[in-house]
C-alpha cells in the first residue's frame, strides 16, 4: 500500500495560485528539504495523499519538476527523485555565473520601490533567520530573493533558463551546510547582493553576484574534496 503518513513540515508560505502552482511548491520543498530523499521512488497516488493535493495538479507538478532535473519519470515504474551530484552542481554554477550577473544588473536597474523595499526585508530575514539556525527559513527566503531578482529583471529568457538551476542549487546547499559553511556566512553574501540591487547600483550588484558564485563554488568544492 502506499506510504500516506503526512510530510512533516511547516506550511509553506505563499502558497497562493493554482492548484498545481501550490503543489509544486509543496513537493520542491520536500525534495529540496530532503523529506523525499534522492534516490527515492515515489508515485502520484502516493504524493497526492501525503501532501493534500488531487492527481491532476500532482502530475502536472511533477512534470514540471521533471523538466527541472529534480525528478525522474520512468514510464510504467514510477517517478525517482533525482541523485545528488557533485560534478553536475559544478556545470551547473559555470551556466548559473553568467546568466545571475545579468539578471542581477538587470535587477538593479529595473526593480521598483516596492520590490527594492522587498529586497531589503529579504536581507535582514535571512540574516534573522541566519542568527536563529533556521535553515528552512533560511531556504525560504533564498527562493523569495531567487523569484524576485528574476521578476525584478524583467526578462522571461534568464527567468527560463534560471528556473531549471535553483532547485537543484538549494538541495545541495540544504543536504552539505552544516559540513562546509554556516548560515551566517551564507547570509552575508546573499544579503549583501540584495542590498546591492535594492541600492540600485548595476555593477556592486554584478559584483555581489560573482561573489555569492564564488561561495556556493567553493563550498561544493569542499563537498567534492570530502568526497561526499
Amino acid at each position: 500500500m502506499p506510504d500516506t503518513t503526512p510530510v512533516r513540515r511547516r506550511p509553506v508560505p505563499e502558497a497562493d495560485g493554482t492548484l498545481t502552482e501550490q503543489a509544486y511548491r509543496a513537493i520542491e520543498e520536500a525534495i529540496v528539504t530532503l523529506d523525499v530523499a534522492p534516490g527515492e521512488v515515489v508515485s502520484e497516488a502516493q504524493l497526492a495523499a501525503k501532501l493534500g493535493f488531487g492527481r491532476t495538479p500532482v502530475r502536472e507538478a511533477l512534470q514540471r519538476l521533471a523538466r527541472e532535473r529534480l525528478v525522474r519519470i520512468l514510464p510504467r515504474r514510477g517517478i525517482v527523485v533525482a541523485a545528488v551530484d557533485v560534478g553536475e552542481q559544478l556545470r551547473l554554477l559555470e551556466v548559473r555565473r553568467e546568466i545571475e550577473r545579468l539578471v542581477a544588473r538587470a535587477a538593479a536597474r529595473r526593480a521598483d520601490a516596492a520590490q527594492r523595499a522587498r529586497f531589503r526585508e529579504i536581507a535582514l530575514g535571512m540574516e534573522a533567520a541566519a542568527a536563529a539556525e533556521d535553515e528552512t527559513g533560511f531556504l525560504r527566503l533564498d527562493r523569495a530573493l531567487n523569484l524576485l531578482v528574476l521578476e525584478a529583471a524583467r526578462n522571461e529568457f534568464a527567468t527560463a533558463a534560471m528556473a531549471l538551476m535553483h532547485g537543484l542549487s538549494r538541495r545541495f546547499w540544504f543536504l552539505h551546510w552544516r559540513q562546509a559553511t554556516g548560515l551566517e556566512a551564507s547570509a552575508a553574501v546573499h544579503a549583501a547582493l540584495a542590498r546591492a540591487i535594492a541600492a540600485g547600483d548595476a555593477e556592486q550588484a554584478a559584483a555581489a553576484s560573482d561573489a555569492l558564485v564564488d561561495f556556493i563554488e567553493a563550498f561544493t568544492r569542499r563537498t567534492l574534496a570530502r568526497g561526499g
